[in-house]
């Protein structure tokens, strides 16, 4: 019997895949707990449909990320950090901070878990920061620091 997959299963594939199963695996464990539907016209026609619709939707989202980077690439956020003598600073400069400065000074909402920072910025002047829109782009904004 040809089932199509309503969600991963372990021992037989990905959601969205027809897979061939034993009439009885079918009826007394995939079907029961609704782990996948039988592959009959009606139900083939849904998945193509699905399927193009999550296309669409993960075109428009790269669309946008690949905006948003565009954008970031012009924007520059200012951020002040307590400094001694010689330019040695106290403490540094975290992704929250830089995405707390981003949302107050540009109006960008930038989750911080997005920004990639390899290590807390501890010296003063300007940095450029990476940020992760999408699997396949990623931005660069400009961090300068400063002296309090």
């Amino acid at each position: 019997m040809k089932i199509i997959l309503l969600e991963d299963v372990k021992t037989l594939g990905k959601k969205g895949d027809i897979v061939d199963v034993s009439d009885g695996y079918a009826r007394n464990f995939v079907l029961p707990k609704k782990l996948g539907v039988e592959a009959n016209s009606k139900n083939k026609n849904d998945l193509k449909l699905q399927k193009a619709n999550a296309e669409k939707v993960a075109k428009e989202q790269l669309e946008a990320a690949k905006e948003l980077a565009g954008v970031l690439a012009t924007k520059e956020v200012s951020l002040t950090i307590k400094a001694g003598e010689g330019g040695k600073t106290f403490g540094s400069v975290s992704s929250k901070e830089i995405a707390q400065a981003a949302k107050e000074q540009c109006g960008l909402e930038i989750d911080k878990k997005k920004i990639q920072l390899p290590e807390p910025i501890k010296s003063l002047g300007v940095f450029e920061v990476g940020v992760k829109l999408h699997p396949k782009v990623t931005g660069t904004l400009k961090v300068k620091v400063t002296e309090a």
